[in-house]
C-alpha cells in the first residue's frame, strides 16, 4: 500500500499552490479516471488535490453568442440545463449519452478534456464547435488543444478553468456507443458556426485520438445534407483495430455516424 495525501482545494490558487507542493501531485475533478487507475496500482501521486468544491470552476453561463461551461460542472448539469438546451441542444445531447447515470452524476467536462481519452465524446464537441478551452493561466484554441492519445497543451500542474463554446447555426451528434462500456466505437460531431464554416470532429476510431474529418467537412461546405456524404470515401489509415472493430468498419462508422448527425441537425 502506497501513501497519498487527499486534499480538497476551497479555490483554484490554492490548488495551484498544493501542486507546486507535491512530490507527484494530481488533481482530481470527477475521479472518473484518476480513481480506477490508483486502485489498479498504475497511479500513486503523492498528493490528491480535489478541484470538484472549488466554487469559480462550478456553473453554466449562456449568451446569445457563447455558452461558457466551468470545468467542474457534471455532464448531468449540462445535459439537463435548459439554457444549454435552447443554445446548443447537441452539446446537451453529448453529456447525456456519456456513460451511465452514476458517471454522468460526478464526471466532469475538464477532467474529461483534460484525461483526453481517445473514445471520450466532449472532445469531439469543443473541436467541432472551435471552442475555447480556458486555464489559470491561459486561453488553448481547439485546434491546439488535443495533441494525440491522452496528450494536450496543458502545462504540468495548469488548471482548466472553463470552456468557450460558440453557439453555431447547426450541431449534432452521434455515436456507435461500445454496449459495455459506453464510450463512443466511433462518435461524430458536425457543426455548422453562424458564418458558415463547417467543421466535422471523430472520436473514438483514430489511435491519436480526436481527429477532424476534412472529407466530411469539405463535402458540406457545398452542400449540408446526409445525401452529400454519399460519394465520399473516409480512409482507414490511422485508425484504430481492436477486438471490438476493424479500422476499415471504424472508417465505415465515421461516414454513417456523420450522415445521421446531418440529418439530425436539420
Amino acid at each position: 500500500m502506497y501513501q497519498t495525501h487527499y486534499h480538497r482545494a476551497s479555490s483554484i490558487d490554492e490548488a495551484a499552490s498544493l501542486f507546486a507542493k507535491g512530490d507527484d501531485a494530481k488533481f482530481l475533478a470527477g475521479g472518473q479516471t484518476l480513481l480506477p487507475v490508483m486502485k489498479q496500482r498504475l497511479a500513486a501521486p503523492s498528493d490528491v488535490i480535489d478541484l470538484a468544491k472549488i466554487p469559480a470552476l462550478i456553473g453554466i453561463e449562456v449568451t446569445a453568442d457563447r455558452v461558457v461551461i466551468k470545468a467542474a460542472t457534471t455532464h448531468y448539469d449540462v445535459a439537463t440545463n435548459a439554457q444549454v438546451q435552447k443554445a446548443i441542444p447537441a452539446l446537451a445531447a453529448l453529456a447525456g449519452m456519456i456513460g451511465d447515470p452514476a458517471v454522468r452524476y460526478r464526471g466532469t467536462i475538464g477532467g474529461s478534456l483534460a484525461n483526453n481519452d481517445p473514445a471520450a465524446d466532449y472532445p469531439a464537441a469543443v473541436l467541432a464547435l472551435n471552442a475555447t478551452v480556458k486555464t489559470n493561466k491561459r486561453e488553448i484554441a481547439a485546434d491546439d488543444f488535443f495533441q494525440g492519445l491522452f496528450a494536450t497543451a496543458l502545462e504540468d500542474g495548469e488548471i482548466i478553468t472553463q470552456v468557450s463554446f460558440p453557439v453555431p447555426a447547426k450541431a449534432a451528434y452521434e455515436k456507435f456507443r461500445h454496449p459495455a462500456s459506453r464510450f463512443a466505437l466511433t462518435g461524430v460531431f458536425v457543426a455548422q458556426s453562424k458564418a458558415g464554416d463547417i467543421r466535422v470532429a471523430a472520436t473514438g476510431a483514430s489511435a491519436s485520438g480526436v481527429t477532424r474529418v476534412a472529407a466530411i467537412e469539405q463535402a458540406l461546405k457545398s452542400n449540408w445534407s446526409a445525401a452529400a456524404l454519399d460519394g465520399v470515401t473516409i480512409s482507414s489509415d490511422g485508425l484504430m483495430s481492436d477486438i471490438h472493430g476493424s479500422a476499415d468498419y471504424r472508417a465505415n462508422l465515421i461516414k454513417v455516424m456523420a450522415q445521421r448527425a446531418v440529418a439530425k441537425a436539420g
